[in-house]
């Protein structure tokens, strides 16, 4: 049942759009469409995502008052919990919204995962009975990438984008010597993420590393256009 949902939902509509995409692109380029694909789920994705990133820059801007809480009811776990609630109420953020968006993207990322090994191999069953079946499916990415194979560069290219996306978002303040924790974690986060992004592409079809260059692309142009709201932030 939850395989037939996930079909039904996620997958079939991402790969339908896909192929229609395809099949309009002029030169029908597979790396194209799915670039375009791309875009268009991140827009639908977007008031989600801004919700996000101002939330986790308010974060950011009580870090130190977060922090301050945690040293004075250190041996009150129960109290502790009881003023932190009580500081993210009053600046009407809520912890854990940070990773909303990430939830959501999950099955849209393992459905594109699918979609774009079996666009490759056009998979016809998939198909509904609107969309015209491609003869064949034009792999080579502006006649230079096989989107079928590994791409080491673009494997490469992925985590490049996450480090400096991942580098924008680590907190700006100057931690006190209580957050070495915070710190550690902020400096794995930082190098440990696009490392494993180029781990993980290093062997796939490059389609993948595609689609995540492009997802990371959208997320530091929205990152940039709230730059404004995190300097105000950043003041106060």
């Amino acid at each position: 049942m939850i395989s037939y949902l996930f079909n039904e939902i996620f997958y079939r509509p991402l790969f339908n759009g896909l192929i229609f995409l395809y099949n309009i692109v002029p030169g029908h380029d597979m790396g194209i469409s799915i670039i375009i694909l791309t875009i268009l789920i991140r827009f639908i994705l977007w008031p989600l995502t801004s919700k996000s990133i101002k939330n986790q820059k308010v974060l950011t801007k009580i870090q130190p008052q977060i922090e301050e809480i945690k040293k004075k009811f250190k041996n009150n776990k129960e109290a502790q919990a009881r003023a932190l609630m009580g500081l993210y109420s009053e600046n009407k953020i809520n912890p854990l919204a940070g990773f909303l968006p990430l939830i959501i993207q999950i099955p849209i990322i393992f459905a594109l995962w699918r979609v774009f090994l079996n666009s490759l191999n056009l998979d016809l069953n998939s198909l509904y009975s609107f969309i015209p079946a491609p003869v064949q499916i034009q792999s080579i990415f502006l006649g230079l990438v096989d989107l079928s194979h590994k791409s080491v560069v673009l494997a490469v290219l992925a985590g490049a984008l996450q480090y400096f996306q991942t580098k924008m978002i680590i907190p700006s303040y100057k931690p006190s010597r209580s957050s070495d924790f915070g710190q550690i974690m902020s400096k794995q986060m930082l190098y440990f993420g696009p490392l494993l992004s180029i781990i993980i592409f290093w062997s796939l079809p490059a389609a993948l590393p595609l689609y995540w260059i492009v997802v990371t692309l959208m997320t530091l142009l929205q990152q940039y256009l709230n730059r404004d709201d995190r300097r105000e932030l950043n003041k106060n």
